[in-house]
């Protein structure tokens, strides 16, 4: 036994009973994620015997709240603003905008992809379960007026907002996955924005197939559709999300012609400053289209800040925990396991993401952890023969791979669209496992032609 726990591969068993507790207590005992999390990076502590060497058994718990306070403080300000940026867009009446006009200019004939455009564009800056809560009254809508293609709206809505929510910052996920992997922000959005195209027309390919193949009635009436007090124009309603992408973006984009950025262009691309000034057009837009005076705006944004200050805390304790993960030297574990091997990285990132996903179903949960894993396992990635970005996409659609009961978001699926578990199977779960599958084979045949080093 005591051969077993100084051995380098210990670090493989510690990893495997801290998911499988993160896994009890999340999906078994149903403990809040937060709490689920602390407590999976103060066990990975304990039963480090380096750790408890060389720090005392105090370090334990102090390193796991040490951690979160890092993670926190690099990502806190971009979530909480990402937050009200979303909230904003709905009660201005922006996002409802966006739609229209996609839905408006596409025509009812191609309404399943102006609901996948919609939902793909609005999960950059607003979270999955939102995105859906807003979009899927249209597709009742327009399920019920033409009398046919809901299943085709559902999974345009569903899987345009999945694709996007796990590979374009700043959702959590990618967030910290690029904070992990110390990327440059700008990279990995337009790399992400990029790798979204071709799963998003995987889509519309599976969501026609399954439309054709299932026989699902509408069972949840129409509801009317709040829209904001004044019209805006598709234009000023695009720009807090195109705002921050624009400004992230000429930064990266310079550094990257020139090998450097000059300061002033480095202090407005700086993603905290160009979160900022798309909060500060999102928050202008709702106070002008509801007549909003300033200090009923600001109690107003109170509840965006409660909800992002909740996504905070579940992502940074993933991050806590996947830094205790990696301090248990499980990078090279896996280095000495697998040298003979010949393992490529690319799928082996998937499938850390995908397992973790399925084992306690939050793929938030699953991109933090894997990141942690792959960044110890392959250091400053300077060895790679490809940028590590393919790397943080690989893990960002492993993330999709399975979502079934012990995902939030399935249930968020199969309630607002008055599915069934089976019929959520059939095909929220189905069309995910594909885009997952078809995202990570995209991805490693582009590492191999476009290496980006």
């Amino acid at each position: 036994m005591d051969s077993l726990i100084s051995s380098p591969y210990w670090s493989f068993l510690v990893l495997l009973l801290s998911i499988l507790l993160v896994a009890q207590l999340i999906s078994r005992w149903r403990f809040h994620p937060f709490i689920a999390l602390v407590i999976a990076a103060v066990f990975v502590g304990l039963i480090s015997p380096d750790l408890v060497r060389d720090r005392g058994l105090i370090a334990a718990i102090e390193l796991p709240m040490t951690e979160l306070g890092s993670m926190a403080g690099k990502i806190a300000w971009v979530i909480a603003l990402a937050a009200v940026i979303g909230t904003a867009m709905m009660e201005s009446g922006a996002a409802s905008q966006i739609v229209s006009q996609l839905l408006k200019r596409l025509g009812e004939k191609q309404a399943g992809l102006a609901l996948m455009l919609a939902g793909f564009i609005l999960s950059i800056p607003v979270f999955l379960d939102t995105v859906f809560f807003l979009l899927i009254p249209l597709g009742i809508t327009l399920a019920a007026k033409t009398g046919k293609d809901y299943v085709l709206y559902v999974t345009a809505i569903g899987g345009g907002a999945a694709i996007t929510h796990s590979i374009v910052p700043p959702t959590p996920g990618p967030l910290i996955m690029a904070e992990t992997l110390g990327l440059d922000l700008g990279l990995v959005i337009s790399t992400g924005l990029l790798l979204g195209i071709l799963p998003a027309f995987v889509v519309l390919f599976v969501g026609k197939k399954l439309n054709r193949a299932l026989r699902i009635p509408l069972r949840i009436a129409p509801a009317p559709i709040v829209a904001g007090g004044k019209e805006l124009s598709l234009g000023l309603s695009l720009l807090p999300i195109l705002l921050p992408i624009l400004l992230i973006g000429a930064a990266s984009l310079v550094e990257a012609l020139t090998g450097s950025v000059p300061e002033w262009l480095g202090f407005l691309g700086n993603k905290n400053l160009a979160m900022a000034a798309g909060t500060a057009v999102a928050l202008y837009l709702w106070a002008i289209t509801r007549d909003l005076q300033s200090t009923v705006l600001w109690e107003k944004i109170g509840k965006p800040l409660e909800i992002g200050g909740l996504i905070i805390l579940i992502t940074s304790a993933g991050g806590a925990y996947g830094a205790m993960i990696g301090h248990t030297g499980i990078g090279e574990a896996i280095r000495l396991s697998s040298e003979n091997l010949q393992l490529h990285y690319i799928p082996l990132a998937w499938l850390i993401a995908a397992v973790l996903k399925t084992a306690q179903g939050s793929g938030t949960v699953a991109m933090i952890s894997s990141a942690a894993i792959v960044s110890a396992l392959i250091g400053d990635g300077s060895e790679l023969p490809y940028h590590p970005v393919y790397l943080l996409m690989a893990m960002g659609f492993g993330s999709l791979f399975v979502s079934w009961m012990n995902d939030s978001a399935f249930w968020v699926v199969a309630r607002m669209s008055g599915l069934t578990e089976k019929e959520a199977l059939k095909t929220w779960t189905f069309l995910l496992a594909i885009i997952s599958l078809a995202g990570m084979l995209q991805v490693w045949l582009l590492s191999w032609i476009v290496p980006l080093i």
